[in-house]
C-alpha cells in the first residue's frame, strides 16, 4: 500500500482511498495512477513518457493519445488538483508525466473498519472489465446508444443515493443537493474539422430527453446546461449555479468512418467521477448497441423507483435520416434568424424523405412550421396547418414521443385555440416526461391564456428550478399581471443578471413603474429597452401618462407603420390604455383575424382593464372559446 498527502493506495484491492473513504476511479484510472507511482518510486527524476504509460495501461489494444489525456485529467479531478496545482501530476510538454508528491509505503491502517470494506465491496472492481459485447448485426440510430448511456446513468443514479451521506455515516462533503439531480453538460467536439457540433449538441440533448422521463430525476434543462458549452468551469461551481449533485459530461471525435463517443458522470460536491465508457463504433455502427447491454443493465436498476413510464422505447432509423434530424434541431436551437429555420426546415424534410416514418422529424419539422409562422416568416394559416399535419403525424408514428405532443400543443394554442386539446396534449407530454421543463413551460402558458395565474405561477417556478440560467422574465410577465408588483421586479431583475441585453425586460419593467404611479421611473425603464417594437410599445404608454400626447401618437403612428402585421395586439392596447376603447376593439379584432399570438394574454393584462365592462369585451372571449369568468 501506497500512500501520497491525504491518499493510499491499497495496491491489493486496487482501490484509491482519501483517509478511509474510496474515491471512485475507473480501471484504466488507477493503472495509470499505480504506473505514475511506481515509477516515481523507482527513478524520481524521470518523466514517464505518454508511449510507456500507454503501452503498460493497455498492452494490447491501440490507444490515441487522447485517450491518455483524458485519463489523466479525469485522474486530477479525482485527486481535486487542476494542471496547473502540480501537486501531483505534472505535465512534460511534449514528453509525458511526472508523479511530484512523495510517496511513502504505508501499512493498512486500523480506521478501514467493517464499513469502509462494505463500500469498497460495493464499489465495482477497477481491475476488472465485462466482456466486450458482440456487434449487432442490425444497424439502429444513437438513440440505442443513448438509452443504454441512460440505463447506466439510472442505475449509477441510484447508486450515488445510496452512497450519498445519510445521517449517522460518516462523511467529509454533506450537500443539501438533492442526489437524485443531474445536468448533461454538451459534448464537446473534438473532430479534427470542428464540423460535428450539430453532432455533439445532438447527443447531449437525447440524453437530457431520455432523463426527463424519469420520474423523480431532476434533470436540468438544455437552455441551462448548455451555458456553460466551450467553458472550463470548475465542475463544483457548474452544479452549484445548476442545483444539481452528479454531471454528465463527454465528447463525440468523428474521424472519416468512425465514431467515438467518451462519457463522463461526475459528483459535483467533491469532482470525483462516479463512471466512465466509451464507445468506439463504425459510423454505419455507431447507432446501434447491443440490447443485451440495456438488457444486463437493468437486472440490476431499481426499476420501481426510476423506469419511466411504460417502460423506454429505441427508435430506430437510417443514420443518415438521424443525421439530417440532428442537423436540423441545430439550426432550429440557433434562433429565429430565417435562413437558420429555412436550414432546420430542409434538414427536416431531408430526414423525412430518407425515413418517412421517424417521428421525431415529423416534431420537429412542426416545430419549425410554427415558429416561422408565430414570427411572420410564413402565412399563419399555411404554417401552422402544415404544423398541425406534422405534430399529429408524429403522435400517430411514435405515441410515446413528447415532442410530438408538445406540437401539437403549440398549434392548439397559438392559432387553433383549442385550450382543451391543448391541455390534453400537454398532460400527455408530462406524463412522458415529468421531468421536462419545456412542458412545465407551455402548461404555464396554457394556464395563462385561460386566466388560471395561480397554477400558470407554480408552473413557472417548476420549470425555473429545471432551467435556472434560462433568460427570459416570463416569471416577472406572471407576477405583474397578478398584482405582485415587487416580486415582479425582482424576477425581472434576475434575468437582466443573466442578460443585460434582454428584449422586453424593461419595457416590463416601465409597465410595473406605471402601473404603481411612477411615471418618470417609467421613461427611465423604457430608455433603455434594447427591442424596437417593445420601446415604442412602452413610449406610447409612459408619454400618455405624463401627459405628452404628441410624443405618444408620434410613437404610436410609428409603431402602426412599422408593426402593424406583427403588433396588432400592442397597438390594441395603447389604445385601450388611453381609453379609446373603439380604436382598441379595431385591432383586437385585427389581431383576431390575424390569429395574433399576443390575445393569449386578453384575460389577464392589466392594460385591457377599461375593456373589461364592454359588451365586445365578452364577445372576443366567446369567439376565442375563453372561459369568461
Amino acid at each position: 500500500m501506497y500512500g501520497f498527502g491525504p491518499f493510499r493506495v491499497d495496491t491489493g484491492r486496487g482501490v484509491l482511498l482519501r483517509g478511509n473513504e474510496p474515491v471512485p476511479l475507473t480501471g484504466k484510472c488507477f493503472e495509470t495512477l499505480l504506473v505514475l507511482i511506481q515509477h516515481s518510486i523507482r527513478h524520481s527524476d524521470e518523466t514517464v513518457s505518454k508511449e510507456v504509460l500507454m503501452k503498460t495501461v493497455w498492452p494490447d489494444t491501440f490507444v490515441e493519445e487522447s485517450n491518455l489525456t483524458q485519463h489523466i485529467s479525469m485522474l486530477r479531478k479525482a485527486l481535486g488538483e487542476s494542471p496547473q496545482d502540480r501537486l501531483y501530476i505534472v505535465t512534460v510538454p511534449g514528453q509525458g508525466y511526472r508523479f511530484v508528491a512523495e510517496v511513502r509505503e504505508v501499512g493498512e491502517l486500523p480506521g478501514l473498519n467493517r464499513e469502509l470494506e462494505s463500500d469498497v465491496a460495493a464499489m465495482p472492481d477497477p481491475r476488472t472489465r465485462a466482456p466486450a459485447p458482440v456487434a449487432s448485426p442490425v444497424p439502429n440510430v444513437i438513440r440505442r446508444l443513448t438509452l443504454a448511456v441512460v440505463f447506466v446513468l439510472l442505475f449509477l443514479v441510484a447508486v450515488v443515493g445510496y452512497l450519498w451521506p445519510r445521517p449517522g455515516r460518516k462523511s467529509g462533503n454533506p450537500s443539501s443537493t438533492d442526489s437524485a439531480s443531474i445536468a448533461v453538460l454538451p459534448f464537446a467536439d473534438l473532430s479534427h474539422s470542428k464540423d460535428e457540433e450539430y453532432f455533439s449538441d445532438g447527443l447531449s440533448e437525447e440524453l437530457i430527453n431520455h432523463l426527463a422521463r424519469v420520474p423523480g430525476l431532476k434533470v436540468v434543462a438544455r437552455s441551462s446546461a448548455f451555458q456553460f458549452k466551450g467553458k472550463n468551469e470548475d465542475l463544483r461551481l457548474v452544479g452549484q449555479k445548476l442545483g444539481v449533485a452528479n454531471i454528465l459530461e463527454g465528447s463525440v471525435r468523428r474521424e472519416g468512418n468512425r465514431v467515438r463517443i467518451t462519457t463522463d458522470l461526475i459528483k459535483a460536491g467533491d469532482g470525483f467521477q462516479l463512471w466512465s465508457e466509451s464507445y468506439d463504433r463504425q459510423i454505419g455502427d455507431i447507432f446501434a448497441i447491443q440490447d443485451e447491454i440495456a438488457r444486463a443493465v437493468t437486472k440490476t436498476l431499481q426499476v420501481r423507483l426510476l423506469a419511466p413510464p411504460g417502460g423506454a422505447t429505441l427508435h430506430g432509423t437510417d443514420p443518415e435520416a438521424y443525421q439530417a434530424y440532428l442537423q436540423g434541431e441545430y439550426f432550429l436551437r440557433r434562433g429565429e434568424d430565417k435562413a437558420d429555420l429555412d436550414k432546420a426546415l430542409a434538414y427536416a424534410d431531408q430526414a423525412i424523405k430518407l425515413d418517412a416514418h421517424y417521428a421525431p422529424a415529423r416534431a420537429l419539422r412542426s416545430y419549425v412550421l410554427n415558429t416561422m409562422a408565430t414570427i411572420g416568416l410564413l402565412p399563419r394559416k399555411k404554417g401552422f396547418d402544415e404544423a398541425r399535419r406534422d405534430a399529429e403525424e408524429a403522435v400517430t408514428l411514435d405515441p410515446n414521443l413528447a415532442a410530438g405532443y408538445v406540437a401539437l400543443a403549440w398549434v392548439g394554442l397559438n392559432y387553433d385555440w383549442d385550450w382543451e386539446g391543448a391541455e390534453a396534449a400537454l398532460k400527455k407530454a408530462s406524463s412522458l416526461e415529468p421531468g421536462g421543463a419545456v412542458v412545465l413551460s407551455y402548461r404555464s402558458y396554457l394556464y395563462e391564456s385561460l386566466g388560471r395565474l395561480d397554477e400558470a405561477i407554480a408552473l413557472t417556478e417548476q420549470a425555473t428550478v429545471l432551467d435556472p440560467l434560462r433568460t427570459n422574465a416570463y416569471l416577472g410577465d406572471l407576477l405583474f399581471y397578478e398584482g405582485r408588483y415587487e416580486e415582479a421586479k425582482a424576477a425581472i431583475n434576475k434575468a437582466l443578471e443573466l442578460n443585460p441585453r434582454l428584449e422586453g425586460a424593461h419595457a416590463k419593467r416601465s409597465m410595473i413603474f406605471l402601473a404603481q404611479g411612477d411615471a418618470q421611473q417609467a421613461l427611465q425603464e423604457i430608455a433603455q429597452e434594447p427591442s424596437e417594437w417593445n420601446k415604442l410599445t412602452g413610449e406610447a404608454l409612459v408619454y400618455h401618462a405624463l401627459g405628452r400626447q404628441e410624443d405618444s401618437n408620434a410613437a404610436l403612428s410609428k409603431l402602426a407603420e412599422t408593426h402593424r402585421y406583427d403588433s396588432q395586439y400592442q397597438i390594441a392596447e395603447i389604445y385601450a390604455y388611453r381609453g379609446e376603447s373603439d380604436k382598441a376593439f379595431e385591432w383586437l379584432e385585427r389581431a383576431y383575424r390575424e390569429r395574433d399570438p399576443g390575445l393569449n394574454q386578453l384575460k389577464v393584462d392589466p392594460l385591457l382593464k377599461s375593456l373589461r365592462q364592454d359588451r365586445r369585451y365578452a364577445d372576443l372571449l366567446k369567439k376565442m372559446r375563453l372561459p369568461m369568468n
